[in-house]
């Protein structure tokens, strides 16, 4: 299957929201019924901003005429670091492919190009969370594991407080 990747823009923003919907309820396990109106205005603000900005950088993986799977970069500035001098970021995020479609090679290309134009805009660090389906690709493509990462979580003292 020839796979091409599609650059998206803010003209593009209605199929991303399709594209960003599918992909949360799949990666959240978020029933189809189940009302997400205000996660998915937050989601149209982000896009209409940070693709403004520059700041994300969305593509489409297509198959001829039909969208197949899609993905996205964020771009941001940390403070420098010997292990990233520059200070520039890129968290890889949306990456999807059609189920029917998985194990061909399509969220490799998805994968590869986001990397490529993060790193032509200046990311020296790139990173991603991986569902266990993904892990192999990833590592496969040069990714490692961050050691010495730990995810903030409300959570309440012995007295019920929260921290």
């Amino acid at each position: 299957m020839k796979i091409t990747i599609r650059k998206a823009g803010c003209s593009d923003l209605e199929e991303l929201m399709q594209w960003r919907e599918v992909v949360l309820r799949e990666v959240f396990s978020i029933p189809a019924g189940e009302r997400i109106e205000e996660l998915l205005a937050a989601n149209r603000t982000y896009y209409q901003a940070a693709l403004e900005k520059g700041k994300h950088i969305a593509c489409f993986a297509c198959a001829g005429e039909k969208t197949v799977g899609c993905g996205g970069v964020c771009l941001y500035q940390e403070m420098p670091s010997p292990d990233n001098p520059s200070g520039q970021c890129g968290y890889l995020m949306n990456i999807f492919t059609l189920p029917d479609l998985r194990q061909q090679g399509i969220g490799k290309e998805i994968v590869q190009w986001l990397v490529r134009e993060a790193k032509r805009q200046g990311a020296e660090k790139i990173y991603l969370e991986a569902s266990e389906q993904a892990y192999s690709l990833y590592r496969e493509l040069g990714f490692q594991d961050m050691k010495g990462y730990l995810k903030y979580s409300e959570i309440r003292s012995g007295q019920g407080e929260r921290i």
